[in-house]
């Protein structure tokens, strides 16, 4: 196990209305340098299905659809000791600084993608509000893409 570096910039502008939160880039999204690279991770369905959308495919249009949506995303974690891409194996976490998106952008609300993220926002930031969200990763398997989408659909109250 080894110290990483979050590699990918968040994503946002003065428009975006709400911030999603994962915990840390899974292996396969920091080789994509990307959010939610892995081809299983059912986050760009589950969004592009709320949205009623098409699913975006490359990062530009994965980053203009989030823009054009309204959403700022980012992780939690700046930096971690972390085997492979499992979040129960993160220690030693410290947090980004979402300092910049607030400043910059109108941020109604703030979603956790999945229990992990939602917990160490909870640890790092105890006085600012988040809703949990289940995850889109492939392991939560108690969730079909149906169940995901319905519960996903709070976030339009916000944009």
């Amino acid at each position: 196990m080894s110290g990483v570096v979050h590699p990918i910039p968040s994503v946002f502008d003065k428009n975006s209305k709400i911030l999603i939160l994962g915990s840390f880039p899974s292996v396969k999204s920091r080789e994509a340098r990307f959010f939610y690279g892995h081809p299983q991770n059912r986050f760009w369905k589950t969004l592009s299905a709320v949205l009623g959308a098409d699913t975006p495919d490359t990062v530009p249009e994965k980053k203009r659809f989030l823009l054009e949506n309204k959403i700022a995303l980012w992780d939690v974690i700046r930096s971690c000791e972390i085997s492979g891409s499992a979040d129960s194996s993160i220690k030693n976490a410290e947090p980004n600084d979402f300092s910049e998106i607030f400043a910059a952008a109108d941020i109604g609300a703030v979603f956790a993608n999945g229990g992990t993220a939602y917990g160490l926002y909870r640890r790092f930031f105890p006085d600012k509000e988040i809703t949990k969200l289940p995850s889109t990763s492939p392991a939560n398997a108690a969730f079909s893409l149906e169940r995901l989408i319905g519960e996903w659909k709070i976030i339009l109250d916000y944009l």
